[in-house]
């Protein structure tokens, strides 16, 4: 009984002294904190909100890149307003964007003696005590504390694990340690007080590129930095193993042997009136690209389906078989405005390793204001072994044409019969 109590009154003891600790922080920082607001023009009413924090004492401020988006893509229907800890208001100006990791740089008009955060030098350690800050849902500046639990582990971006509450509306805040050095930006939540920072050496790439190199337009900006992100993507993912994987009874599909791809499978094989049995491999690319809350790039998706017919006939299970063909389609969030329709082009396709003759459908549709870039769609199903079939489909986001020629080639020859 003893030592459970001195145990209960040491965890209260922590808890008193982190809270204290968190209030020092944020006294000590709040000068340097901002709320981020877009201001519709014509309404001069607020259409989004978050978190920022000054980084330079000339008045650069560091925020998300989804904070702003509205105004980055459409400049002419919004303004940036910011909202200091005494109350004043301004208006600021977009500088740069790292879109690829959600992260943005606005100025306001400087003043002597600006107070601003320091850019830690280290990376944290594995279970270490960290303090995220921010607005959330419009309630007034608050900290959070939390724990630093490493890199997310499947991301090809990467992302802070972060157990601690971030709530909507603390996008763009700073995540300190308990020097009150920037480690992190609040980027995302999963609930449960579980959050995701992006990395603070993000922000330090971006800040110096914004002090030593020309800047072209936000637009050319993401393009460029849209480009480069598949074109690191691709090579890894073309330049990794491809692993053979028996799928049903008889298909030999390819899994990609990277952390950031992941797979689930599923089959009906416990349903003993099943007319068609049918085994399910799902891969895909678990994050994405946020240009808009309309527009989403970046995606992967891979699907593979075996069917085989129990004591049907071959024109009933043709029938099935193209109800399962119909249900494919762009796996991410594009609309008129963001891209072309889809291109398409049929035709009965044999690999050269001749074990599958494919009735198949390769689609592309382009970027509207990012030259360069398409979405592919890729759909193939088996059509010479009688009452058994494989449908194989992907699709990828934001990708440049010999990438996806390369990937749609590797793909079709790794898919095989056995």
């Amino acid at each position: 009984m003893k030592a459970f109590l001195t145990l209960v009154f040491l965890l209260l003891s922590s808890s008193i002294y982190a809270t204290e600790q968190a209030e020092q922080l944020f006294n000590q920082l709040k000068p340097s904190l901002y709320q981020i607001k877009l201001i519709d023009k014509a309404s001069g009413e607020k259409s989004s909100i978050g978190s920022g924090f000054q980084i330079s004492a000339d008045g650069i401020i560091a925020t998300n890149y989804h904070v702003i988006s509205s105004y980055a893509l459409h400049p002419k229907k919004y303004r940036i307003e910011y909202l200091d800890s005494q109350g004043n208001k301004g208006d600021l100006s977009l500088q740069r964007v790292d879109v690829i990791n959600d992260l943005a740089l606005v100025s306001r008009t400087s003043q002597p003696d600006m107070p601003y955060f320091k850019l830690s030098k280290t990376t944290p350690q594995k279970g270490e005590q960290l303090f995220s800050l921010g607005n959330p849902h419009d309630l007034g500046m608050i900290v959070v504390p939390g724990t630093y639990n490493g890199l997310k582990k499947e991301s090809f971006n990467d992302r802070i694990h972060f157990t601690g509450s971030i709530n909507s509306g603390m996008s763009g805040g700073p995540v300190v340690n308990k020097q009150a050095e920037v480690v992190g930006v609040n980027v995302a939540t999963s609930g449960n007080a579980i959050g995701f920072l992006v990395p603070h050496d993000k922000l330090v790439t971006l800040y110096k590129a914004f002090l030593t190199t020309a800047q072209g337009s936000i637009e050319e900006q993401m393009s460029e930095q849209l480009l480069a992100n598949q074109e690191k993507l691709m090579s890894e993912i073309l330049n990794s193993p491809w692993q053979a994987k028996q799928l049903g009874k008889q298909a030999i599909i390819p899994i990609i042997d990277v952390p950031f791809i992941r797979c689930w499978g599923d089959s009906n094989a416990d349903k003993a009136d099943a007319l068609i049995l049918t085994a399910i491999a799902n891969c895909s690319l678990d994050e994405n690209t946020y240009i808009s809350s309309r527009f989403f790039t970046g995606s992967m998706e891979i699907e593979f389906r075996t069917m085989n017919a129990k004591n049907i006939g071959a024109n009933k299970f043709y029938q099935l078989y193209q109800q399962q063909i119909a249900h494919a389609g762009a796996s991410n969030r594009a609309g008129k405005d963001n891209v072309t329709e889809y291109q398409c082009h049929h035709d009965l396709v044999k690999p050269e390793n001749n074990a599958i003759n494919n009735k198949s459908i390769f689609c592309t549709r382009a970027y509207k204001k990012f030259p360069n870039l398409f979405d592919i769609l890729y759909l193939s199903a088996s059509i010479d072994k009688n009452k058994e079939a494989l449908v194989s489909h992907f699709t990828v986001a934001g990708i440049n044409q010999e990438n996806s020629l390369a990937f749609t080639r590797k793909f079709m020859e790794a898919v095989s019969w056995k």
